[in-house]
């Protein structure tokens, strides 16, 4: 299996073999059998024999929309076969899991299968395709799935991306909703706040604050951009809480005169970045200050940086 196929989707791996088309209540739509040309086998197997698949990351099945695909099944039977892998004298469940448990809710016994040869981490992949390609997880049941993945095989963002067909930062945006409080992460995962709003709270270090303010959104309805000029906010206060006014020994006599040659740094990097650059000398030492207006000019940034 070439794994550079998975960004196109699970057809490349699996032999156009896609699951049946849905009508808008998620039941199976009768006129959409295999694609033309191809050809399915129809093994079955016991229910009894397959094991879920231990790379799954949806944790949360709509119960209506089970009962949805069950009562279609019910009517024009399993019109693909779920995908499993043999492992020793048992199955594992590849694709399919809404089918598995559709065939489960009428009571049936056994289910048509197909039969590849994959190992754990193409498991995993497929797993991570069908789910993102197919129907969406939640925001943190993605960045869990994610960040399982890059802890189990030690790989980078980019890599995991590039197997996905998709963004860098759309890994690296998720996995970082997993910093915020478990509080937070359920009003995400329940769609009570989206990923939008979580990124803008993340923005806010301390976590009684994100809560705080993930509360109010939910309670008064923000908009993101709402949401993102409230977190400037909470921000600002807090800067001045925390920051006394300095002494009259911490103020400098005088501010020191920054040269034509820094200055023109400045102005090459501001070009160069896209953002203001700010470069504080002091004698041999000193600091650059990038500064960013937005999660995305912060992405872009990190981008920048890690090239």
């Amino acid at each position: 299996m070439n794994r550079r196929t998975l960004g196109r989707g699970l057809s490349a791996l699996l032999g156009n073999f896609d699951e049946p088309e849905q009508d808008e209540n998620g039941a199976a739509d009768p006129q959409a059998g295999p694609s033309a040309g191809v050809s399915l086998p129809q093994n079955e197997l016991p229910i009894s024999l397959i094991d879920p698949n231990p790379y799954q990351p949806r944790q949360e099945f709509d119960p209506a929309e089970l009962e949805g695909l069950a009562d279609s099944v019910k009517t024009h039977g399993v019109l693909q076969p779920v995908v499993v892998r043999q492992v020793g004298q048992r199955y594992q469940l590849v694709a399919g899991e809404r089918r598995l448990r559709a065939v489960q809710i009428l009571g049936w016994h056994r289910i048509p299968v197909r039969v590849i040869e994959i190992d754990d981490q193409q498991t995993c992949e497929l797993a991570l395709v069908e789910n993102l390609q197919r129907k969406d997880l939640n925001a943190i049941e993605k960045a869990q799935a994610f960040e399982r993945y890059l802890s189990q095989y030690q790989t980078t963002h980019d890599k995991l991306a590039k197997q996905l067909g998709i963004d860098r930062s759309t890994v690296t945006n998720l996995i970082r909703l997993l910093e915020l409080p478990d509080a937070v992460q359920q009003m995400v995962a329940k769609n009570q706040i989206s990923a939008g709003h979580a990124r803008a709270i993340l923005s806010v270090e301390d976590p009684l604050a994100q809560l705080t303010l993930a509360q109010e959104v939910v309670d008064k309805g923000l908009s993101v951009r709402e949401t993102e000029r409230l977190t400037r906010e909470s921000r600002t206060a807090s800067a001045l809480v925390s920051e006394p006014a300095p002494s009259a020994e911490e103020v400098p006599a005088e501010i020191p005169e920054r040269s034509n040659h820094i200055v023109s740094i400045e102005n090459e990097l501001k070009q160069k970045l896209g953002l203001k650059v700010e470069i504080r000398a002091k004698g041999e030492a000193g600091q650059m200050v990038l500064h960013f207006a937005s999660h995305d000019d912060f992405d872009r940034l990190l981008e920048q940086l890690r090239r």
